[in-house]
């Protein structure tokens, strides 16, 4: 495992560091990596999340700079799954389960789902859900209180719908995150959902990460099964628990 965080992770980092996102179909991953999987596509990335139940990280290119994560440095995940927000809180940020994720869309879509008519590329805007979106509350869910009313699914994509049915919008064309868009398209076409759920690739008490090391030590000390490095996907299932990761929260005071 010391291998991999040395010399492997810095051959990983040469590749995202010069932003090759998709890798061509026939060239081969360097050698003595541990089990990886390599994508050439992004609808094979889209087909690894058809009935997904737990959230995906990823890593792509250079990092973000601003208020939010935009898909180079972000946890993903199904936002028609009603349970998703709470897994990605608790299972993921370590945090409370009512805190609210945002939702990435395709820009052509955007007016399809949300009532905005325009740009929101840097997740900065607020917006309601579409009305034939939204899932009307009965009067006895509206007779709830606390984490109950909030566990009520409010729209078609209830992981990133707020109680008041709104959104904090972030709109995705493809000339800006070729990558990014190309996997909400490959969700889509597989779905008929072109909206996932977008939220800041750390946990509570952590800052967002920055190097493939960060990406990977914070995809082993959560509940995440896949994490994406640039052209590379890493399976839980096939990684080995490292030592250092069993009481890694003593390591950051949390909010």
């Amino acid at each position: 495992m010391q291998r991999f965080a040395g010399e492997i992770m810095s051959r990983l980092w040469e590749h995202v560091e010069r932003g090759v996102l998709l890798l061509p179909a026939d060239t081969a991953p360097p050698r003595d990596l541990p089990p990886l999987v390599k994508i050439s596509r992004g609808k094979r990335r889209g087909q690894r999340w058809e009935r997904t139940e737990l959230p995906r990280q990823a890593f792509n290119g250079r990092m973000e700079f601003g208020p939010r994560a935009l898909g180079a440095r972000s946890i993903l995940g199904d936002a028609r799954n009603p349970e998703m927000q709470a897994k990605m809180n608790i299972k993921i940020k370590f945090r409370e389960g009512f805190r609210p994720f945002a939702p990435s869309v395709l820009r052509e879509r955007v007016g399809d789902w949300f009532e905005l008519d325009g740009d929101s590329p840097y997740m900065l805007l607020v917006a309601p859900v579409k009305q034939g979106r939204q899932i009307p509350m009965t009067a006895e869910q509206r007779g709830l209180w606390g984490i109950e009313m909030l566990n009520v699914p409010r729209s078609d994509i209830p992981a990133a719908t707020h109680v008041d049915y709104s959104a904090r919008v972030q709109t995705v064309t493809r000339d800006v995150n070729p990558a990014y868009y190309d996997l909400i398209a490959a969700f889509e076409a597989l779905t008929g959902c072109p909206v996932i759920v977008n939220t800041s690739f750390n946990v509570r008490g952590e800052p967002i990460v920055c190097t493939p090391e960060d990406a990977y030590t914070c995809f082993m000390r959560t509940h995440i099964d896949v994490l994406v490095l640039g052209s590379y996907v890493l399976t839980k299932e096939a990684m080995k628990a490292r030592p250092e990761d069993l009481k890694w929260q003593e390591q950051f005071q949390l909010d």
